[in-house]
């Protein structure tokens, strides 16, 4: 991806350096165990991701990290990051304009090792997620940096996909897509509340790809390769894959983010096509 050298969003917060005191209860749902066996595969802790906890922030808390030191490499990829995040903002700015709508622009809150949200308590093991509670994207560097190292889904524009990805979330929120999709799986059974969060998910995936169209049009950001690294991306985090890899076998009822194919699908409609119609759900 062209970026060096370009705008950097304004609306990033530097946290990283906080640890997370381990004091959190058990909990979390099978959105938390999709999120376990990423964890399990990177080769971490899923009992991690258990600290991340939606109504129990009183039992953990954050502390500075001394001995932190952000390395060369994590500086570079917080600009990269930096300069992503201000590509949503005037593709969507955009877009919302059009329709004659104001973008509010989310936050974007690096972490190291731990974070707190108004979701709760996160740890490195969450991975990168949106909280529409305080409207601000999470990511944590040393995740991404798995992400491609563990997962396989190498190159700048995966990250970029991660990203857009989350902002995508942001814009569901802005038009009441996630308040609608939440009071719809009131009364649901377990399998028909994930099959609603599929749909979610994907049309997630496919507002990245319209971040990806209109960014390229407007911004000429694609080098040779990076469209590739995105559906690596989409791929490597598809439910059935992940399944797969972490346990020998997948359970299709369980899924909450959508199969390698239906992501891979949804980003490179949205990127081809640039009709936000498609992606209507």
């Amino acid at each position: 991806m062209r970026w060096q050298g370009r705008r950097q969003s304004d609306n990033v917060e530097d946290r990283r350096g906080l640890r997370i005191s381990k004091k959190a209860g058990i909990g979390g749902g099978i959105g938390t165990i999709v999120i376990a066996l990423i964890v399990l595969l990177l080769g971490g802790d899923p009992s991690d991701i258990l600290f991340m906890q939606q109504n129990d922030s009183s039992q953990a808390s954050l502390t500075n990290d001394e001995t932190y030191q952000a390395s060369p490499e994590e500086d570079k990829m917080a600009q990269f990051v930096a300069v992503v995040l201000a590509d949503t903002e005037d593709v969507w700015s955009e877009i919302f304009a059009q329709s004659n709508l104001t973008y509010r622009e989310p936050k974007l809150v690096l972490f190291s090792q731990a974070a707190q949200s108004a979701c709760g308590f996160a740890q490195s093991a969450t991975g990168p997620f949106y909280c529409p509670g305080d409207e601000k994207v999470y990511i944590d560097l040393d995740f991404l940096q798995q992400l491609q190292d563990r997962l396989g889904a190498q190159g700048d524009f995966a990250v970029a996909y991660i990203i857009a990805h989350e902002v995508g979330h942001h814009v569901q929120n802005l038009l009441g897509t996630l308040d609608e999709y939440n009071r719809a799986k009131t009364g649901r059974s377990q399998k028909q509340a994930n099959a609603l969060d599929v749909k979610v998910e994907l049309q997630a995936d496919f507002y990245a790809g319209i971040w990806a169209h209109y960014a390229q049009k407007t911004k000429n950001i694609l080098e040779e390769g990076d469209i590739e690294e995105a559906m690596n991306a989409a791929e490597a985090v598809g439910d059935d894959r992940i399944q797969k890899q972490s346990q020998g076998y997948v359970v299709p009822d369980s899924f909450t983010h959508g199969t390698s194919a239906q992501r891979m699908k949804s980003f490179q409609t949205g990127f081809k096509t640039g009709d936000l119609s498609l992606g209507e759900i």
